[in-house]
């Protein structure tokens, strides 16, 4: 069995900067070796939807904004580096970052928590167009939508690190 340690310490950066559903998806018993892509998945994901509501914003709000200053300030995880990279959103115009900003501000402003998409297979014009769209949402849509998104993004990063069967 793998221990607690050694599993959040190779998972924990799964779901951004929250190591703590790695400790409780570990916790519940629900890792068994081998460690396979979807059943790790599945009992992270049980972990982050039981957290209270406010441990799951924390969990949004630990991500970074697309193209935002961490990214220009080089600051960003290595996963999140790569993920935004694939997408094209450190080549972006002044004229496209520019948008981005403006994206980023109304959008946390508007939720309280940053734009939240899994950039893999999307480029910067998919992002847009999604990001435009969805600030439009409400709260509670929007929240599930983020969550969703982090899931997605969880199940990807797994996705590199576990075989999956």
């Amino acid at each position: 069995m793998v221990t607690r340690e050694d599993f959040v310490a190779r998972f924990g950066g799964v779901f951004e900067h929250s190591p703590f559903i790695a400790e409780r998806a570990h916790d519940a018993g629900r890792i068994v070796e081998p460690l396979l892509c979807v059943e790790v998945h599945v009992a992270m994901v049980a972990a982050f939807r039981a957290a209270e509501a406010n441990e799951r914003l924390g969990v949004l709000k630990a991500h970074p904004d697309l193209a935002g200053k961490l990214a220009i300030a080089g600051e960003l995880t290595e996963d999140s580096r790569r993920e935004q990279a694939g997408a094209g959103l450190d080549r972006l115009s002044a004229e496209e970052h520019a948008r981005f900003t403006a994206l980023n501000t109304a959008y946390t402003e508007k939720f309280g928590f940053p734009f939240i998409i899994a950039v893999k297979g999307l480029n910067k014009d998919d992002i847009l167009a999604a990001f435009e769209t969805r600030v439009g949402n409400d709260r509670d849509e929007e929240f599930s939508t983020a969550a969703a998104q982090v899931e997605k993004i969880a199940l990807l990063r797994l996705q590199s690190m576990l075989p999956e069967t």
